[in-house]
């Protein structure tokens, strides 16, 4: 059982469930990247990179092209970093992808980090520019009668005001009069204070446009279970890996997660219904609502007097997530297919395609061959999962079997660099049927650990299973090789050579992906079975902002999810929270060991009455105020039993941030 914490310690866990997003969950929580100890890829590696890349047109250049097209300027060296001089974004890490895929990376892999390797400004169109590779999304400029309107900050300030300054260099010093948020993951709105001043949006002088639902959903994103996926998010982006041709070499969707000072600002103008015609600063958008597809909250646009499309995240130059292996709800491939045809209907001249990541599509006969791959691509794997599925495969079955078509598949913008075709199809799955696959033996098994042992009895005992493993090895028979081992190591976690041969198969598992996020959570795991577990360190000070917008309701939500139950059972506690600078009133229930929540008035049988601002709730949240001002605090006051308040709390249990993944 994990440690119970006071009331501060553990609304200070908080903080890492409101920094994460759809994507990247930039909490600074990552160890500088150090040393591996990788092994050298083996010759059945190099064997089956070398089948997997066969007929792929590596040499075709034109992605490149139209990567470079527009180029206006471009910094060397490109290095940003915070006011205490930490690195937010450092382009120089990435200086050895240059010529040819070393043997231990997939070079179409290679390839796609070659290509999210280019930054600078770039003009996409007449009065449309945009500033690529300085975060993980795209910043992209319009021109309006006074000023520019803003699409997608990045995720930082940092990276927002450096990307900002590089276009005012070369383009002029335009005011910024309107920012569009195109969907509510961090990447794309965490960095607004980098370009705008919250008092000119709260004076009207800077409009904010946003998708409806997108403050709910941005503060909400992983709050429930925000620890675990930021946990979890360390191997899917390699946070702890080095940036070299053994370690991390991008993401798939760019280059990695910046860090930095995010935050966020409610919206003046709301999307919610397509077509949605507006006019900012002179320039004519008509705006397309696509929630529930990349993105609970999303939307799109289309400039029809510059014939200019702006895809959002709805389209990329990968196939995306589906389910993402940080863990989040799956998506709903059958919409996102719907809403790429849609756009094809109402936006069908447009002679420009760009999107929040990547580079832009030229040309109307080009764009219609994007468009119908991308959103052929999601509706295959939508309807080959449940073709299969309604002949009786399982989720692993269906994987291993599903392949796109040869009208898809030699598309560089659909293959699996961020989002793989195995881990989509699953999540189809998971959307109609959830996790069970139907055969009992499934129903209800052994946890790992038990059946760890029982398995490695069964096989013989411990050096059995690494002699037979030893042999998958040398045979190239790398995934048989980990099904074994993980067998192993979680049935004797501390038997070295066992983790040592299971590392050296990771490797080559990574080194074999196509994929980033499954290169990094392979070498990550690795990594980790090799050094332990890299201590996370939340940096508190930079979600300040953020937590400022989220509902207080979250908070409690939160506090519920971290009860413990078995602890809880049979108290009974009822607890007034009355937040006085914005008047509102919850009223907390601790039965049935469960704690319940309302926004309602003060409960008369209540035990005691917490009075007190949000303000000072969130300075106790990011470690500003710990236990001792919580109680003598003249901002905190406290009608009643406090010995009840901080009972409640003694019931929270403080979860764990570096729990272990390959190891029991």
């Amino acid at each position: 059982m994990r440690s119970h914490g006071t009331f501060g310690g553990v609304l200070l866990l908080w903080v890492s469930l409101a920094m994460g997003c759809g994507e990247p969950a930039p909490d600074g929580s990552a160890a500088a990247p150090g040393s591996q100890g990788n092994t050298p890829p083996t010759a059945e590696t190099r064997r089956v990179i070398a089948e997997a890349v066969a007929g792929l047109p590596l040499d075709d250049q034109a992605d490149f092209e139209a990567a470079e097209q527009g180029l206006v300027a471009r910094e060397e060296g490109l290095v940003i970093r915070s006011e205490d001089g930490s690195v937010t974004w450092d382009t120089t890490s990435y200086d050895f992808q240059a010529g040819e895929a070393p043997p231990s990376v997939h070079p179409s892999l290679w390839r796609q980090a070659q290509l999210n390797n280019l930054h600078g400004l770039y003009r996409v169109a007449d009065g449309i520019h945009q500033v690529r590779g300085y975060d993980l999304s795209n910043m992209t400029l319009i021109q309006g009668e006074t000023g520019w309107i803003v699409v997608d900050p990045l995720t930082t300030e940092e990276t927002a005001a450096a990307a900002l300054a590089l276009a005012r260099k070369h383009l002029g010093n335009s005011p910024v009069v309107a920012v569009i948020l195109t969907h509510s993951h961090i990447d794309h709105f965490g960095g607004i204070r980098g370009v705008v001043s919250p008092d000119d949006v709260a004076a009207g002088r800077v409009r904010v446009v946003a998708p409806r639902h997108f403050v709910d959903e941005a503060t909400s994103e992983n709050v429930l279970a925000g620890v675990a996926m930021g946990r979890r998010s360390s191997f899917m982006y390699g946070f702890n890996l080095e940036r070299s041709p053994m370690g991390h070499v991008g993401s798939g969707l760019g280059k990695e997660p910046a860090r930095g000072t995010f935050a966020i600002l409610p919206p003046t103008d709301i999307v919610d219904r397509t077509p949605q015609e507006m006019e900012i600063d002179g320039v004519r958008f008509v705006f397309q609502y696509a929630p529930d597809s990349e993105a609970p909250a999303e939307l799109m646009f289309y400039l029809p007097d510059q014939k200019a499309f702006c895809g959002a995240e709805v389209v990329s130059r990968t196939m995306h997530n589906l389910y993402t292996l940080r863990g989040a709800k799956v998506r709903d491939a059958l919409k996102w297919s719907g809403y790429i045809d849609e756009a094809l209907v109402l936006f069908g001249d447009a002679e420009v395609a760009f999107a929040s990541h990547h580079w832009p599509t030229f040309g109307r006969e080009a764009i219609h061959d994007y468009l119908k791959k991308q959103r052929d691509t999601y509706k295959y794997i939508h309807d080959q999962t449940l073709r299969l599925a309604n002949g009786g495969a399982t989720p692993r079955e269906i994987a291993e079997q599903l392949e796109l078509p040869a009208e898809l598949a030699p598309s560089f913008a659909n293959r699996g660099y961020y989002g793989t075709l195995r881990h989509n199809a699953k999540a189809v799955y998971q959307g109609y049927f959830g996790w069970y696959d139907g055969n009992p033996a499934n129903l209800n098994p052994l946890p790992p650990e038990d059946a760890a042992v029982r398995y490695v009895e069964a096989m013989g005992g411990a050096d059995a299973v690494l002699a037979t493993a030893q042999a998958a090895f040398d045979d190239g028979d790398y995934r048989w090789v980990a099904t074994l081992l993980d067998h192993l190591v979680f049935a004797e976690p501390d038997r070295g050579d066992a983790r040592a041969l299971l590392a050296q198969t990771y490797d080559q598992l990574g080194y074999q992906a196509e994929s980033g996020p499954w290169r990094d959570v392979y070498l990550a795991a690795a990594l980790e079975l090799r050094e332990g577990i890299a201590p996370a360190v939340i940096d508190l000070s930079a979600a300040g902002d953020l937590l400022r917008y989220t509902p207080v309701s979250r908070f409690f939500d939160s506090m519920a999810a971290r009860i413990d139950g078995p602890a809880a059972s049979g108290k009974q506690l009822v607890l007034n929270f009355v937040f006085t600078d914005v008047g509102e009133t919850h009223v907390l229930r601790l039965e049935n060991a469960v704690l319940n929540h309302r926004q309602e008035p003060e409960a008369p049988d209540a035990q005691a009455t917490v009075r007190l601002t949000k303000d000072f709730w969130l300075r106790l949240i990011t470690g500003q105020a710990g236990l001792r001002e919580m109680i003598f605090s003249d901002d905190l006051e406290v009608t009643g039993s406090r010995l009840d308040v901080l009972a409640l709390f003694s019931l929270m249990e403080a979860p764990d941030t570096n729990f272990p993944i390959v190891t029991p």
